[in-house]
């Protein structure tokens, strides 16, 4: 594997951990336990069930203070084991397990699947040495914990972490996926302290089980330095009696939220996209209902409010409810053509930035703008909407806009040469707007995704104009099969 600066932050656990350590099940008598570490050099052994299920860990210090005494040798492991176990998701990014190890000081950390079976074991020593000096630093504040100007510094950090990923050669989708992973992260630590301070001020847990989503970019995987907030609550559903008793407590959590969240740089959504309008807080019988209710109507206030939601993606909650809706959403999509029809129709300006005669539509109302190249309304969002349409339509439950487009070639609803235009077009595009909110940020100016292509290199402009022109002929080619009109 290739190495480089900022590997750290790209690659996952499973990248790095070692082989499975030495493990025995719950009955072992310590004596053979550590005539077999002994053998085999083993600093550490995991106590398993038959399943592989992790419930202990036993190390060479437990075998020095707990186990070195005269006597004990045929008594169980378990009696001397530590549990329950610090374990590591075997898909989380290892910047991720580096910091929570050296917050706890742990020197190795089991890694596990998704049912908690033990995977392999990640030492720490070797993951630091993808990430000395000052990214080590870096990861410390990324990976804070525990309080609200902890998670202001997280925020903070990720404009240095994207100019240390650009800088070093990342492909820009990538680090917007990074980007997005942390924001969502943020999110679902905000909502945890949120829960522990209204247990704390005697308004107990939450009265049913919940899911928050986000929504829009964030749920694509697509989000840019500094996203606005868009997300929701799916509540498991409960008897109408009781809404007066459950309703205010996702009421205080969702004002909570948005406030943090606001602190924090995500900015309110001048749209009203956050849980604390109710129509962004529902059960999931609720939601159901209201997006049947959107699609049958079609008014284009439901359209638009459509047009957000099905990019959702779980942040927080066991995400069971999440996943029921999505799996609903997506049925519901191919059940109702006309209402695709008509969420085209809403977007039928949406064209990528380009004319018929190859000239960059540049921005002319606003006179500091004028000349210049908005990139997200004229690139990226005709490109992720049409994408989006065409995937419901095909039943694609995928939400991020490259994994929709690798699914529709998949199923052979895109070409291998169209597929292939969407991917370089998006990268570029998205690659430009980074490049730019990096150096607003770092000039101190208001972050945005404008540019002024006279700026470009010739060769960039050419290859801008011939993605943008990819994207339109895309989206004609989507007009034709959604509405039937001959273009």
């Amino acid at each position: 594997m290739a190495s480089s600066a900022t590997e750290v932050f790209r690659h996952p656990v499973r990248a790095w951990m070692g082989p499975p350590p030495l493990s025995v099940t719950p009955g072992t008598p310590v004596a053979e336990l550590v005539a077999r570490m002994t053998a085999c050099g083993a600093g550490e052994a995991v106590i398993v069930d038959a399943d592989g299920s992790i419930l202990g860990i036993l190390t060479e210090q437990d075998v020095t203070r707990r186990v070195a005494c005269r006597g004990v040798g045929g008594q169980p492991v378990d009696a001397f084991m530590s549990a329950p176990v610090r374990t590591v998701d075997v898909d989380r990014h290892l910047y991720e397990a580096i910091g929570y190890m050296r917050r706890h000081g742990l020197r190795h950390l089991p890694v596990a699947d998704a049912a908690g079976r033990l995977l392999g074991m990640l030492h720490l020593d070797t993951a630091l040495a993808r990430a000395s000096g000052p990214l080590a630093e870096q990861i410390d504040r990324l990976t804070h914990e525990g309080d609200f100007a902890g998670l202001a510094r997280v925020k903070a950090a990720q404009v240095e972490l994207a100019r240390h990923l650009f800088d070093d050669g990342v492909a820009a989708p990538e680090i917007l996926a990074l980007i997005s992973d942390i924001n969502n992260d943020i999110h679902r630590r905000v909502l945890r302290l949120i829960l522990a301070a209204m247990a704390e001020a005697g308004q107990g847990a939450p009265p049913v089980a919940f899911d928050c989503i986000v929504m829009g970019s964030g749920g694509r995987g697509e989000s840019a330095l500094f996203p606005d907030q868009d997300h929701g609550f799916v509540l498991e559903d409960y008897p109408d009696r009781r809404h007066g008793e459950i309703d205010p407590w996702f009421i205080e959590a969702a004002d909570r939220l948005g406030r943090h969240l606001d602190g924090l740089g995500f900015p309110l959504c001048r749209g009203g996209v956050m849980a604390i309008n109710p129509v962004w807080r529902k059960t999931l019988g609720q939601w159901r209902e209201q997006l049947l209710s959107w699609m049958r109507r079609r008014h284009e206030n439901m359209l638009l409010s459509s047009d957000i939601f099905f990019d959702f993606r779980p942040v927080f909650g066991e995400g069971r409810m999440a996943g029921e809706l999505r799996a609903f959403a997506t049925a519901a999509a191919q059940e109702h053509p006309r209402f695709l029809r008509e969420m085209f129709a809403i977007q039928a300006d949406h064209h990528a930035a380009i004319g018929l005669f190859g000239r960059l539509r540049l921005e002319r109302a606003v006179p500091e703008h004028r000349g210049q190249l908005n990139l997200k309304l004229g690139g990226t969002l005709p490109l992720a909407e049409a994408v989006r349409l065409l995937a419901l339509k095909e039943g694609v439950s995928a939400t991020g806009t490259l994994a929709r487009i690798a699914a529709l070639r998949a199923g052979g609803r895109l070409s291998a040469d169209e597929a292939y235009a969407l991917e370089r077009a998006f990268a570029f595009i998205t690659g430009q707007i980074l490049r730019r909110q990096i150096s607003d940020y770092e000039q101190h100016r208001p972050v945005g995704s404008l540019i002024d292509p006279r700026a470009l290199a010739a060769s960039e402009r050419q290859e801008l104009k011939a993605h943008l022109r990819s994207i339109n002929e895309f989206r004609t080619r989507l007009r034709s099969e959604l509405t039937g009109e001959l273009v």
